[in-house]
Parts: C-alpha cells; sequence; structure tokens
C-alpha cells in the first residue's frame, strides 16, 4: 500500500548457530566414541581401569576439540580420539603384558608409557608440520593405508568380542567362543541391542547421530534387565559397566605432574616407545589428511596441511598434559558437523567446549555406561573401517595385486603387530612399484634413419643414399624411469641395433628419472659403438626441469671420460637426425660445408635437364644473392613473389609461435628452393626464412619471369611443373612421417 514500509526480508541465520548445532551434533558423535576407546585401551590392563580409560577419553575429546580448532583452523574439522589410536596404543599394551617388548614391566607403570607415546607422537605431527610433511603424507599408497585401516578394524573388533561375551579376563577368544557357558548374556544383550541400532538407527532418522542412539538403547536395554537382576544396580564388582570415574586431586596437579614426570625419562622408556610413536604419529597424521580431503570436497576449501598437522601436533600435545586420549581429525564427527551447519573452526571449538561441560557435570553418569555397549559401538566402527569393496578388486590382475598388498598388511597386523603391518604395506607397494616399472616397455618407438629422418629436404640422390645406408643410424624414442631395473630389458632389446648400427639417438623426452646403473648402461653402448667409428647421441635432455634432474650434467659428469668425450648431446631431435645424415652423407661422398662449391643453375635439381637456351632465358629473370648466418631472408606476411634457389649453404623454414618462439619446420640445403607459395599464388609470405650459415642465393622475380614465359609459353608450362613434382613429392613425404609418428 502507498506510505507503508516495505516488508524486511527474513534475517539470514547467524553462522555462530549454525556452528553451535553443528558443534553439538559432532560431540554427541565424537563422544561416545572417545569414551569407548579409551575403554578399549586401559581395559587390557584390567577391568579396574575402565573408568580411568573412559576419563582419558573425554579428556583427550575436550583438549583435542579445544586446542586443534584453534591452532589448525581447518574450517569443519573435527578432531577427536579415534580408532587408529586405540589400535596402536591397545598392541602396545598387549605386547608389553605379553612380554614381546619391554620384559619385566610392571602393569603399573604402562600408563605412563602410553602418555609418553603420546607425547613422542605429538612431537613427530609438529615435526611433520614444520618441515612441510602435510605434502608427502598424501602420497603413502591407498593399499598400504586401506590395508592398515582394515587391519586396526579387525585388531578392534577381535578386541571387542571377548568383551561384548562377557569373557573372564585371560580367555582366548577362540576358547570362549567354543565355550558359551562362559557367556555373560546381560552383556551381550545390550551389545547387540547397541549394534542393531547403531545399524540401522540411519535408516529412520538423521536428526540424533546414531553412536548416540545406538548407546541409549545399550543402556536402556541394561537397566530392563536390571529390573530382573537387581545386582546389576550396584557400582562395586560390577564388571558390566564402567564403573566410578577417578577424580582424585586437582586437574593442575595432574598436569604439573605429568610434566615434572619427563624429567624421570630413561633412555630404556625412550627405546620402548619410539617406534609406537613414529607409527601412531603417521596414522594419525593420513587420518586428519584423508579427512581434509574429504571436508575439502563438502566446503570447496583447500585446507592448509602444513598448518593443520602443526595444530595436530599441538592439541595432542595438550591432551598428553591434562591425561587425555590422542586423536586425530575424525570423518564421521566431521561430516556431522558440516551436515548440521558447522562450516568454520568455531564449531570444533564449541564440540570441545560441550565435551569439557558433560566431563564437568554428567561425568559421574558415565560410570554407569554398560560395558557390552560400548564394546557394540566399537564393532560397528570396526566393521565400517573395514573397507568392504575389496572383493572387486579381484576382477583385474592389477587390482588382484593390490588386493595382495592388502591382505598381506592385515595379514601382518593381526599375527604380528601394527607397527609390521605399516612397514610390510610399505615394502610391498614399493615392490609393485617397481615390478610395474620393470614391466613397462622403456622403448615408445625405435626407428632407423632409412624411415625416419630430419626436417633437413635433401636432393633426390641424397634422400637415395640415405634410403640405402640409413640403416646405420638407429632412432629410440624411450619413456618412463631408467635405473637399476630396466637397464637389462632396454640392453636386451638394444641388441640387435648394436650389431647393425653405427649412430643411435636416444630421445629422452618422456623419460622421467635416470640412475647411475643407466649411466652405466650408456658408457657401454657408447664404447660399443665407438669401436665401429660410431657415436651414440642424447637429444630432449629435461636439464630445465629441476624436479625431473640434470640428465645431461648426469651423462656428461660422469668420471669416465670415455662417456663425456663420445657422447653427443644435441640441442633437439632434428638436430641431432641432421648430424647423422650429414655423416651418412659424407662417409658416400657427398660434399658439405667447407668444401661445397655454390651451383651453377644447370645444377640446381628444379632446372636440370633443361636446354641451354631455356636456362639462358631463366638466368636473365635471375640475381645473386649471399646471406650471413642468422639473417633474415623474408618473414611472415611480407609481400614478394621470388623464387629462391639455394646455391650453396643452407636456411632453416621457421613458423613463429607466441612469446618469441619458433617452431622449425624444414631446413634446405644447396640444390633446393623456396619461397614457391608466394610465386605461385602473389600473396604474402607464410613463414620466416633466415640463414643457417653462410648461403648463396638464386633469386628468380615473377614479374621477369612472366616476361619471359610470355615470349617462350613453354617455358612457364615446364617451371610450373617441375614446382608442382617437387610439392607433390614433399607432400608425400610429411603423409608418411606423419602416419610414422602416429602409430601406435
Amino acid at each position: 500500500m502507498p506510505g507503508s514500509s516495505p516488508t524486511p526480508p527474513p534475517a539470514a541465520p547467524s553462522p555462530w548457530i549454525d556452528d553451535l548445532w553443528g558443534g553439538l551434533a559432532a560431540m554427541l558423535v565424537a563422544l561416545p566414541s572417545a569414551i569407548a576407546f579409551g575403554v578399549l585401551v586401559y581395559t587390557a590392563l584390567g577391568p579396574e581401569y575402565a573408568g580411568q580409560g573412559a576419563l582419558a577419553g573425554m579428556l583427550g575429546a575436550a583438549a583435542l576439540g579445544l586446542v586443534a580448532p584453534f591452532c589448525g583452523r581447518t574450517p569443519g574439522l573435527i578432531s577427536a580420539p579415534c580408532a587408529p589410536a586405540a589400535a596402536v596404543l591397545s598392541a602396545l599394551v598387549a605386547a608389553l603384558l605379553s612380554g614381546k617388548v619391554g620384559a619385566g614391566i610392571n602393569p603399573a607403570a604402562i600408563p605412563s608409557l602410553l602418555a609418553l607415546t603420546a607425547l613422542f607422537s605429538a612431537g613427530l605431527q609438529l615435526l611433520y608440520g614444520v618441515l612441510g610433511g602435510g605434502r608427502l603424507i598424501k602420497y603413502i599408497p591407498f593399499s598400504v593405508v586401506s590395508g592398515y585401516l582394515s587391519g586396526v578394524g579387525v585388531l578392534i573388533a577381535l578386541g571387542q568380542l571377548p568383551k561384548l561375551l562377557g569373557l573372564p579376563p585371560g580367555t582366548h577368544l577362540a576358547q570362549g567362543l567354543a565355550a558359551p557357558e562362559l557367556w555373560q548374556w546381560q552383556g551381550l544383550v545390550v551389545g547387540l541391542v547397541t549394534m542393531a541400532v547403531t545399524g540401522l538407527g540411519p535408516r529412520f532418522t538423521h536428526k540424533v547421530p546414531a553412536a548416540i542412539l545406538g548407546l541409549a538403547s545399550g543402556i536402556l536395554a541394561y537397566f530392563a534387565i536390571a529390573l530382573f537382576s537387581p545386582q546389576l544396580l550396584s557400582l562395586h564388582g560390577n564388571a558390566l559397566v564402567i564403573g566410578p570415574i577417578p577424580a582424585s586431586g586437582s586437574l593442575i596437579g595432574a598436569m604439573t605432574g605429568r610434566i615434572s614426570s619427563l624429567g624421570a625419562l630413561d633412555l630404556a622408556s625412550v627405546e620402548l616407545v619410539f617406534f609406537p610413536a613414529l607409527t601412531l604419529s603417521m596414522l594419525l597424521s593420513i587420518d586428519t589428511m584423508k579427512t581434509c580431503v574429504v571436508l575439502g570436497t563438502l566446503t570447496r576449501r583447500r585446507p592448509d596441511s602444513d598448518r593443520e598437522l602443526r595444530g595436530q601436533g599441538l592439541a595432542n600435545l595438550a591432551a598428553f598434559v591434562v591425561g587425555g586420549f590422542p586423536g586425530a581429525g575424525t570423518t564421521g564427527p566431521t561430516l556431522v558437523n558440516v551436515t548440521s551447519g558447522g562450516r568454520t573452526w568455531r564449531s570444533g571449538l564449541i564440540a570441545g567446549g560441550l565435551v569439557v561441560l558433560v566431563l564437568l557435570f554428567l561425568g559421574r553418569l558415565i560410570a554407569w555406561v554398560p560395558v557390552g555397549a560400548l564394546a557394540g559401538i566399537l564393532l560397528v566402527v570396526a566393521w565400517r573401517m573395514f573397507d568392504k569393496s575389496l572383493l572387486r578388486l579381484l576382477r583385474t590382475p592389477a587390482g588382484r595385486l593390490d588386493l595382495a598388498v592388502i591382505g598381506a598388511v592385515i595379514a601382518a597386523a593381526v599375527a604380528i603387530d601394527l607397527i609390521a603391518a605399516f612397514g610390510v604395506g610399505v615394502a610391498l607397494a614399493v615392490a609393485l612399484f617397481v615390478r610395474h616399472q620393470i614391466q613397462t616397455p622403456v622403448i615408445r618407438r625405435k626407428l632407423s634413419l632409412d624411415q625416419f629422418s630430419s626436417k633437413t629436404r635433401r636432393l633426390p640422390e641424397e634422400r637415395a643414399i640415405l634410403r640405402d645406408q640409413g640403416n646405420q643410424g638407429g632412432y629410440c624414442e624411450l619413456q618412463g624411469h631408467l635405473f637399476f631395473g630396466t637397464t637389462d630389458q632396454l640392453l636386451l632389446q638394444l641388441e640387435p641395433e648394436l650389431s647393425a648400427r653405427r649412430y643411435l639417438l636416444f630421445d629422452l623426452r618422456r623419460v622421467q628419472s635416470l640412475d647411475y646403473s643407466a649411466a652405466h648402461l650408456f658408457q657401454q653402448l657408447q664404447l660399443q659403438l665407438s669401436d665401429r667409428g660410431g657415436r651414440l647421441l642424447f637429444c630432449g635432455t629435461p636439464s630445465g626441469r629441476l624436479d625431473k634432474g640434470d640428465f645431461g650434467h648426469y651423462l656428461t659428469e660422469l668420471e669416465d671420460s670415455a662417456l663425456g668425450g663420445g657422447v653427443l648431446i644435441a640441442e633437439n631431435l632434428d638436430s641431432a637426425l641432421e648430424w647423422i645424415e650429414d655423416r651418412i652423407l659424407a662417409a658416400a661422398g657427398v660434399a658439405k660445408g667447407g668444401e661445397e662449391k655454390p651451383l651453377d643453375l644447370k645444377d640446381i635439381y628444379l632446372f636440370r635437364e633443361f636446354a641451354a637456351s631455356t636456362l639462358a632465358a631463366l638466368t636473365a629473370c635471375m640475381r645473386e644473392m649471399t646471406v650471413q648466418p642468422g639473417q633474415r631472408i623474408f618473414s611472415v606476411g611480407d609481400s614478394g613473389d621470388e623464387l629462391y634457389l639455394v646455391r650453396r649453404g643452407s636456411v632453416r623454414i621457421l613458423l613463429p609461435l607466441e612469446g618469441g618462439k619458433h617452431h622449425h619446420l624444414a631446413t634446405l640445403g644447396s640444390g633446393d628452393f623456396f619461397g614457391e607459395i608466394a610465386f605461385l599464388d602473389h600473396g604474402f609470405r607464410s613463414a620466416d626464412v633466415e640463414a643457417k650459415e653462410t648461403t648463396d642465393l638464386y633469386v628468380l622475380h615473377r614479374a621477369q619471369f612472366n616476361a619471359q614465359s610470355l615470349a617462350d609459353p613453354t617455358l612457364g608450362v615446364r617451371v610450373f611443373a617441375r614446382i608442382a613434382l617437387t610439392v607433390a613429392e614433399r607432400l608425400r613425404e610429411a603423409d608418411a612421417t606423419m602416419r610414422l609418428l602416429e602409430e601406435r
């Protein structure tokens, strides 16, 4: 209505509100898993440590949630205790208890060793971030990561099945499975209910995280059973629940005690935890980087991987100080956070703050969480960690090899430990890479010079010599990696060439790397060729690409002077081919360079077999011209209709490109001609022409030629016919060369 104020647009939701909902949802997912991971590790020491493990999980979730977002600043990333940390630390506990490492260790000292492992892992993560390791970690083969995470899933499952069944401490899983009378049906029912609801919950609602649904259902199932078993309502001596959370002393006092304990470190403790800490740091970093990649596809932002690693290291350092469980950027809580609206680093900070509130006000209630419910949650986590797409790898030979790597990593993780599994995976991945490189052909194309020629246009008699004797020179285009694994293959394929060639040219444009073994092979090839007066040549050496090495320097600076003195490293492929052709022609008696004499008109290929009167008429239309090396004869776009005939020397035909560069079309020597296009159509010049060396020319003017042709019509017919024939021959040669280069 007139005079009424316009209706204001609806207010946009506040980013803080979105971050609050995202952080809340992420906390509800991360906290149950954090408690479960803590209980998983510490109950390996005995059921009485379950409360300490739950507290460590919550403190770790709080420290990671508060420090990692503030320092790493990756938008939307949620950091919390994770499965790889639980697997590494539980494996360390098992190894210490069994005496495989650190024989005679007092079980009471193991929590301190776990804390020391987390501390060293945090320090290594900081080091990775400072040294730029965020980019390098991404290059760990995915087959190793997949096998490792699947192995972690198997280990978690093997560790949680006894807890799900409620087997007595010390009972082997196989023995317990065969003795149902040892099962505690109350814990089994709670665990199965938790697993069912956790797995099926997302089918019915996405508003409440599946872990919260599963945990709540497990708690309800426990108290429902307690109605018929009143003894379950007591915390004292109840192995089916976490039990009392230790809360003696102040947090400041505990932090001070942690820091002061570092002064009591000894070399033996450092040796015990170094390799587990190294493995833990790698896994936590990989887990974080993997989550960042997934997060980047959702937010369309590229995280600073090195800064995030430094942030994760500081967060795990804070977790050590407060007595918390280590962790990483985790995929599940991160996805829940982003889909719930959390898109900035503040959402992670909020999630950590909410964990602190739960710890302060609901900490006592955590004691009543059933161990069977936590086991059920961890079994679902283990199932989701296992790569279920492995069977698809059986469809291809390469996939079956990757599957073998994954299987070996899983087997090593279960049979030995996670550290050995990681080493086995990396070693097998490297072995498969070397195997692939060895099986990949290093010769992409192999030709002789009677099939493949330079861009120098030769006269018919020269072309005949090159066709007849061109097999003295060979051309090999190499590819891939030239190293100790491929040198034998290369030598085997070159044996026929060595017995038939005097000159061998290697094109290295597609070579990715070269080692000393390959350089030594080239030295042996040069020695064999030099025995027959030949030579080894290289072109396309990528000396300007620092990431692929200065090949030319490597080849010429070897200690053996025979290699550096015998090998010719050409500027480009064409100059190398031309060099070989000139040597073959010189051996056949064709004079070049300073020995060459200027040709008379009758010796020019275009006018051979012309009568003396015809040559005299043509001479009247011509003038002589001498150009110096590098002098431009004409350029693209110039006007002019003269035909140029080379008496001595050579010229280069160049096609200008952007940025002052040019493409070399052809080189013309004595007896040849150029400028025929403008001579025929009176148009502009289509290329640049410059002298390669001191060059003598005949210049045929079209206007004067026209006048002579009017007086003698047969003159024009004969000249144009010879030009047309020569152009046709050139086109056939160009077609043959293109067809040869396009062959696969």
